[in-house]
Order: structure tokens, then sequence, then C-alpha cells
């Protein structure tokens, strides 16, 4: 996320039930943008009080952020020293399943941890943190560059290291205890890469993970039993017509021009017991570098070239949704190509993979006045509660203008836009947005973060505001036509669905 979601679903018990019944997507409720935002100065009015430009109609109130934490004895949170504005770094929170919690990691080069925030008591409190040994690179008893928070359909909560540490997934056992309390534990059964998207399957049997490369695969743990995510069978997905070479980049001459969508088949990287079947262990812990040159890269990538995985321009987040034929779909962004791929999850064996959107193939904000915004570098997913997908930027990151948030319109859920649509853009000096996901019990809520502002630079910026979460509320967004248009999709119909599909799911008081 350095270089670098409702149903990205943190929150998964909530999420599992709702996605069975949306599928990928419907029309657009609200009047797109036209342009990106100016990014302001650091501590800004903006910074403070409103950082994107939005909808009208649309809120967004800050939740919590380094500078309220700091300036709270009561309070705790991650702060590395001496790294400047990657001192904290918040990344893909995670809703537990009530959506009283939000979980949030920290993507900081050494010493990270994760934090838990409560929505009801606005306390922020840390759960554990690295000792800060990966600065001589000693990773016993530190972790690094949490990336993916993901709450499972266990309650326990997943973290995963992306480009630094050793591409471990980190299990907290029981979040809601203590700090004192907190168990975690290192998940050896599932692949070690560059982790970002992580996502359950509808029925929580499978894992979906990717590797953050540009020459990354998509990879699937289906477990033994379920709900044990300590023995399984790990697989990587090969399109069938490729015929490149997976070591190397996506764009390398040995793979321009060479199929990636299309009929794709799951091939196995270990047996049903979690034996590897590849010459690599997958399994291995290491840094996050290329096996092509490098023999002490973490296992999961030598292993998926080594059975001719399709590669593509790192892979980073990912959202499970599902198709209007009924079958499960995985979405995930390919950063480096400006693009967001479907994968539709046909059968235990069987996929196939189409270009869901993409900067060039993609029309923007459709029927509605042009935006000037490009799509630059899309690296998270989210999905809300009717299965529509939001594509969250990871650039510019610093310059004059924002990176944006779109809508991505599949009104026909086949998982292909018809359009792109500018939703958020933000205007916060030298940052990125990313973990944006909805609130599993408020519908028409979702949060999303900001990493590395100037303004969590103490050096630059003393007393800053720094690394935050931010709340939205779509529920008084403007419709883009009349309520009493039957022929326009409003955001009064888009209200009413959201509360028809989700009613199942909202507790009786």
């Amino acid at each position: 996320m350095m270089t670098t979601r409702l149903s990205s679903f943190a929150a998964m018990g909530a999420v599992l039930t709702v996605s069975t019944t949306a599928f990928a997507g419907g029309p657009t409720y609200f009047v797109p943008l036209t342009e990106s935002a100016p990014v302001t100065g650091p501590q800004s009015h903006e910074e403070l009080n409103a950082p994107w430009t939005a909808p009208k109609g649309m809120t967004q109130e800050d939740l919590t952020s380094l500078s309220e934490v700091e300036g709270d004895i009561a309070q705790s949170i991650v702060r590395v020293p001496g790294t400047g504005t990657s001192a904290s770094m918040f990344d893909m929170v995670a809703f537990d399943a009530s959506g009283k919690y939000l979980f949030i990691p920290h993507e900081t080069p050494f010493g990270a941890g994760v934090s838990r925030y409560s929505l009801e008591t606005d306390e922020t409190t840390i759960l554990f943190s690295g000792d800060l040994g990966g600065l001589d690179n000693d990773w016993s008893n530190d972790y690094a560059a949490f990336d993916p928070a993901t709450f499972t359909p266990n309650g326990t909560l997943f973290l995963g290291e992306e480009w630094a540490g050793e591409g471990r997934i980190i299990e907290v056992l029981n979040p809601f205890a203590a700090r004192a309390d907190i168990q975690i534990r290192e998940l050896q059964s599932i692949a070690n890469v560059a982790h970002e998207g992580l996502r359950f399957s509808k029925d929580g049997r499978t894992i979906y993970f990717v590797d953050e490369w540009n020459s990354g695969s998509i990879y699937k743990f289906v477990m033994t039993t379920a709900g044990d995510y300590t023995q399984g069978q790990t697989f990587v997905l090969n399109v069938d017509a490729f015929a490149g070479n997976a070591a190397d980049n996506y764009n390398e001459p040995s793979n321009v021009g060479q199929p990636r969508v299309g009929a794709a088949t799951w091939v196995p990287l270990t047996d049903e017991r979690g034996t590897p079947l590849t010459p690599t262990d997958p399994f291995r812990n290491g840094p996050t570098n290329d096996p092509r040159t490098d023999s002490d890269t973490r296992g999961g990538r030598p292993a998926a070239d080594e059975v001719g995985s399709t590669p593509y321009g790192r892979p980073e987040d990912m959202e499970i949704g599902r198709l209007a034929n009924g079958n499960e779909v995985m979405y995930f962004t390919a950063t480096s190509e400006n693009a967001i791929y479907a994968i539709e999850l046909i059968s235990a064996t069987e996929a196939f993979v189409r270009l869901s959107a993409s900067e060039t193939g993609t029309p923007k904000n459709l029927g509605f006045a042009a935006t000037t915004a490009a799509l630059n570098s899309p690296d998270n997913l989210a999905q809300d509660a009717l299965g529509n997908i939001y594509v969250i930027e990871d650039a510019p990151n610093g310059s004059s203008v924002g990176g944006d948030i779109w809508f991505l319109r599949d009104v026909d859920s086949d998982g292909v836009a018809e359009s792109l649509d500018h939703f958020l853009s933000i205007r916060v000096a030298g940052s990125e947005h990313t973990g944006m996901i909805f609130n599993p019990k408020n519908h028409s809520q979702f949060v999303v973060s900001i990493q590395h502002p100037t303004t969590t630079d103490l050096d630059v910026v003393p007393g800053g505001f720094g690394d935050a979460v931010w709340q939205f509320d779509v529920k008084s967004t403007a419709a883009p036509c009349h309520y009493k248009d039957k022929a326009c999709h409003t955001q009064t119909q888009f209200m009413k669905q959201l509360q028809k599909v989700c009613a199942p799911n909202t507790p009786k008081k």
C-alpha cells in the first residue's frame, strides 16, 4: 500500500450473509465529480475538517487520528521512531461483525502492530507491536508492513506483511482482549508472499490472497476442515492460454501479448495435507525480492513460478462478490496496469478471468458530466451491501492533485463495468487514502484511512494531525435526478434497496 471496502468484508459474519443476497452492482446513486481535488498545505482547514471533495450531501467526520490519540494519556497507538511519515501508516482497517470496533494495521518498515478503535467510546488501544528488531534484520519478535487486516468467520483477526518483514500471516486469536492478554500466532499454512488482498469465500472454507509484485500471482487456500486455518491445500491461478514466462514481469517481452484473461485453472502448490509439490517451499519466510536474482525470497513467489502461474502487474487488494448468474467473483486491482480484473469462480478447479475496468478501456462518468481525472494506480477495493465495487487509488501521493476513489458501475452484474464514476478525491498533502470499508451494521456508512500525510512527520510539522480514520455517510447524498422520476435510479431508491437487502442482518432492538 505504501508503494502503495460493503463486502470487503472485514466483518465476515455479517458480510457473508449480505454477499449471498447482493449481486455485483447497480446504477450510480450520486452525481459524479468532474475533476480531482487540488492538494492543500499541511494542517490546512481541509485536512482537519473535510479532507475529500465529495458528492453533495455526503458527510465526512474524523473518527480518530495520531494527534488525538497521542494527546490522551489513556489511549495508545503505534508510532515507530525515526521514520518520518512512515511512523504509523494506518492501512486497510477491518470492522468486527458488530460494527463497534475498527482494527487498524500499521504498515511501518519495522515495529509494526495493530490498534483497536472503539466507535462507542472513541478510544484507541495498541493490541501488540513488534520489538523493532527488524531494523537489524531480526524478525523473531518483530513485524513489518502490515497491510491487510481481515476479520475472520472465527472472530479472529488476520494481518499480513507486504513489502517488509517476511511475508507472514499473523492471526490475533482474541482481538477483544486486554493488551496484556492478547494471543497471536503465525499461520504457517498460508504461503509467504507480499500480502495485501486477503478475503474469504462466502462459505468460509477458502482464503483467497495475492502477491503484490510485477509478476504477482493469485492464490487460494482451501481448508481441510471448515474453520481450521492451520491445514489445507494451496493453489495458484493459471490462465489456460497463457504461454509466457511466469517468473518475468507481466510487461516484459516474454509476456507481452500473452493472454491473461479467459478460461483458467487452479493449479496445486501443495497436496491436501499442505505438503509442497514444488521444489521451493511456498511457506518459506524471507524478504520480498526477485527470485530470479535472490535465492532467499519468500517462498510463495518462486513456487508459483515453478508451476507456470499467470503474472499480473502488482495485484493488490481484492473483494469477493457475486455475479448475476449466481457464481462468486473475485475482483482484484492490478496497480501497475491501471486495471481491475474479475475472476469468476466456477468450480474447485475452474475459473474465468475478465478485465473488469481499466484506464484505457472503460468510460468515465458515462451519461454524466465528464471528469478530467484519470484512473491512476488503482490499489484498494471496497464493496457495499448491494455488491457495488469502489476503487481506491494509490496515486499521485504528494503531487498537486489528490488521488481519487471511483464507483465501478456494473448494472447487469456481469463483473465488467459499464463506467467508472468519480466518487471522491483527497486533498491532504503527501497522503494516500486506503482501507475503505463499509460498516457491517450501518450499511450507509463507510470509513477510509489517510496514510503517511506530511503531518505525520513531527520533525516537519510539530503537533501534526497525522494518519487518521474518517467516517462517511451516503444516506443524504444528492440523487443524480429527481426522486419522482421512476425511470431514474435515485438516492432514495438506492437507500430503499440497501435497507431491503440488509434488513435480515439488522439486529432487532
